[in-house]
């Protein structure tokens, strides 16, 4: 049975009497299929579809990255890769059914995949805690995540949550330090990373993952830093105000494009990722593909710095800084004697050297 959003009642309507259309027989009186009014129906399904979609609102958009029918992090990761060997548990506490992790081969080659899984149906949604992280799933990503940069493993990581889960449990197990030492872990690798929201990115259960060289974005997908209802319910002490949050928030994927805090959009089917999964999973491969390939000939350094500097350079295009190509203008300010110890410490062999040169001539000259 088909979901269907609250702006696609007319679509709802229209392919509910396509399908009577199609199966005639269910219906007294009706005997054959009329094949032109199921064309008609078709090619009217479509004009409506582009017509709602290319139109969405910033709370509509939300909607469709909620949509109950919309692909999941388990969907993409049994459908683009191959030999995928799940890694399960923290060394710690135990293991975070919310997030999936474990190596794979995308193309034949190895990758670390990781998803934030909310479930397909309620009983799958409620053993994965509707896709929300507890600090045992933020900490076995880091465990792994290290390993692969360990074995230099490219990382592919889809994020899908509407944020880290905010119970007293894991509150008591150190929510915030994990999700801070996920974006540290996250900006100290090596190897090339690559995020893509595919439905909700939320709060900092979605940051601590997409700390990454390169963040990708479903066309529906949203990523905001809280849900359009909490911000409405701050702001305007009113959670119907969902629409004026969500439009404030500027937490769409064009939106956040503009903004360069996300790298790509990954065009969806019209109408949503759910209508065509073949469609999305072609398009989701081709840019993995194309973003594996962008890192492939740079080294460990120029990738590390890479992501610095794409985090570094965030808001500065209308801000203070004339040029925000240039990387100097990222690097912080120093005094005299600052620029002298930071000379000393990146030379500290010539340094000593020349220190020792120098004591010799002084012992010379007293002595003779």
């Amino acid at each position: 049975m088909k979901n269907y959003l609250n702006f696609e009642n007319d679509i709802k309507n229209l392919e509910t009497e396509l399908e009577n259309l199609k199966d005639p027989y269910n219906q007294s009186g009706l005997s054959k299929v009329d094949t032109d009014k199921i064309s008609n129906l078709q090619t009217e399904i479509e004009s409506k579809l582009e017509k709602i979609y290319s139109n969405l609102n910033a709370w509509e958009t939300a909607l469709v990255a909620r949509h109950e029918d919309r692909p999941k992090a388990k969907f993409f990761i049994d459908n683009l890769f191959e030999d995928f060997v799940l890694l399960s548990g923290d060394r710690f506490y135990g293991e975070d059914k919310s997030v999936i992790s474990g190596f794979a081969k995308f193309e034949g080659k190895s990758v670390l995949v990781i998803g934030q899984e909310k479930g397909e149906d309620l009983e799958t949604r409620i053993d994965r805690n509707f896709g929300m992280m507890r600090p045992e799933g933020y900490r076995k990503t880091i465990r792994l995540m290290k390993l692969a940069n360990k074995f230099k493993i490219p990382i592919v990581v889809f994020i899908d949550t509407p944020g880290a889960y905010p119970g007293v449990g894991a509150e008591e197990r150190g929510q915030a330090e994990a999700i801070a030492r996920s974006i540290e872990c996250s900006m100290d690798l090596s190897v090339p990373t690559v995020s893509i929201i595919i439905g909700e990115g939320g709060s900092g259960g979605a940051i601590a993952l997409a700390s990454s060289n390169k963040v990708l974005m479903l066309e529906n997908a949203i990523y905001s830093v809280i849900s359009p209802e909490g911000c409405a319910t701050i702001l305007w002490r009113d959670p119907k105000k969902t629409l004026e949050a969500s439009e404030a928030m500027k937490m769409s994927a064009k939106d956040l494009l503009k903004l360069e805090i996300i790298d790509e959009i990954i065009s969806e089917p019209t109408g949503g990722a759910h209508r065509d999964r073949d469609l999305i999973l072609d398009n989701v491969r081709g840019s993995i593909r194309k973003n594996l390939n962008f890192f492939s000939n740079m080294s460990e350094d120029e990738i590390l710095i890479h992501r610095k500097n794409k985090f570094l350079s965030i808001g500065r295009s209308k801000g203070f800084v004339s040029n925000k190509n240039n990387s100097d203008n990222l690097i912080m300010e120093m005094n005299y004697l600052e620029k002298v110890k930071n000379i000393i410490s990146k030379n500290k062999n010539k340094f000593y050297f020349a220190l020792l040169l120098l004591l010799l001539i002084i012992a010379l000259f007293f002595f003779l």
